[in-house]
């Protein structure tokens, strides 16, 4: 099956770049490309791809505002945001995973990796650089009203899934987690996809933002 690219950048010498990257990969296409947030949007709507990459700056509607009218929309359930700019920023990483992005990387990924990344996010995992992710907790680590959000109802969860949830918030893969709690990888999964079913979460970036709202892990403790 082929996965179906948007590509939402103001510089066409770099939308260039990411097609002729994308479209050598046999399972990837681009399928519309944009140079602002809103025909970001209105592309994702027109077209319905799989995954839209999108950059930050970009005039009028900006990058992190189009993520959250694409992610926000029934229609466009669907469709997975991989957000990509110069500016590993920890306010942008924050805003980006709150708006429903499931992946961020700074444009200094060489092509293998926007491929791989493209595909991750395609599958429901969520992908975040090591800066990415170190600048998220950091973030966290600051916000002068950070406390648990009682709106979360972690009721919902097994005392298991908790312990998922929880190591999954601490950045550890499907394999780690098996290896922590001595289960199978699969059993891993299908403990991530029950909690994502439970809290109605599109993937792991917002399992992670569920996991320090709610109070269940503390940056203190990474």
């Amino acid at each position: 099956m082929t996965i179906r690219v948007l590509l939402a950048d103001d510089q066409p010498l770099l939308r260039v770049a990411y097609k002729t990257i994308i479209d050598s990969a046999p399972d990837l296409h681009v399928v519309a490309e944009a140079a602002t947030g809103q025909q970001a949007v209105d592309l994702a709507r027109q077209t319905a791809p799989d995954v839209a990459i999108m950059d930050v700056r970009m005039p009028g509607l900006d990058g992190l505002a189009a993520t959250e009218l694409i992610t926000a929309d029934p229609v466009l359930a669907g469709v997975r945001v991989l957000v990509i700019t110069t500016f590993e920023l920890d306010e942008y990483v924050y805003r980006a995973v709150r708006a429903g992005a499931s992946g961020f990387l700074g444009k200094g990924v060489d092509p293998q990796e926007l491929l791989d990344a493209i595909r991750v996010v395609h599958h429901g995992d969520a992908l975040l650089s090591p800066s990415a992710t170190q600048a998220l907790l950091d973030r966290y680590h600051r916000r002068p009203d950070r406390g648990p959000d009682t709106s979360v109802q972690l009721t919902v969860l097994t005392q298991r899934e908790r312990e998922v949830l929880t190591l999954v918030a601490r950045g550890m893969t499907n394999t780690d987690i098996a290896g922590s709690l001595v289960i199978s990888e699969q059993t891993a999964k299908t403990h991530i996809k029950r909690i994502m079913a439970k809290l109605n979460a599109r993937d792991r970036a917002q399992l992670v933002v569920i996991a320090y709202e709610s109070g269940l892990v503390q940056p203190q403790s990474q």
